[in-house]
């Protein structure tokens, strides 16, 4: 596989299409078989006893997967989560998460991979989340093929 878009595309498509969140967010690899996305923590992503709560660490899962499907596609905005599950392994302390994914099979429709997330305070496995994406069909003008 080969990206399509680069990390400013994708950084671009963030701000056109999710606003809301795209400042939270900062692709920092673009590679044959995935992407690396840096996710900005505060206390807002905290659970009480000072560890990252999980949503947010399902959330990191769900937009690096979702950089990563982009970049080997093209701006389908509309390609969304079918499956995600997330194995938590360890209580991250407080500070940036990094999430790799890595596309392990992209079909016309589906795209099936993993995504290994780890704190910038140590590269130790902090989650690691199975996911699926839809890839919506290529839409035709009626009258032409």
């Amino acid at each position: 596989m080969k990206p399509v878009m680069t990390i400013e595309q994708l950084h671009d498509l963030m701000m056109r299409e999710f606003p809301q969140m795209a400042e939270n967010f900062d692709v920092t690899e673009v590679r044959d078989d995935g992407a690396t996305v840096r996710m900005f923590i505060d206390n807002s992503h905290l659970r009480p006893g000072g560890t990252v709560s999980g949503p947010t660490m399902f959330a990191l899962a769900d937009c690096a997967f979702y950089m990563a499907t982009l970049a080997m596609i093209g701006p389908e905005a509309l390609t969304v989560t079918t499956s995600c599950s997330i194995d938590f392994m360890r209580k991250p302390r407080p500070g940036d998460l990094v999430g790799d994914a890595r596309i392990l099979k992209l079909g016309k429709a589906l795209v099936v991979g993993d995504v290994m997330i780890h704190s910038i305070h140590d590269h130790n496995p902090v989650a690691r989340a199975s996911v699926t994406y839809s890839i919506p069909p290529k839409r035709t003008e009626i009258g032409v093929s």
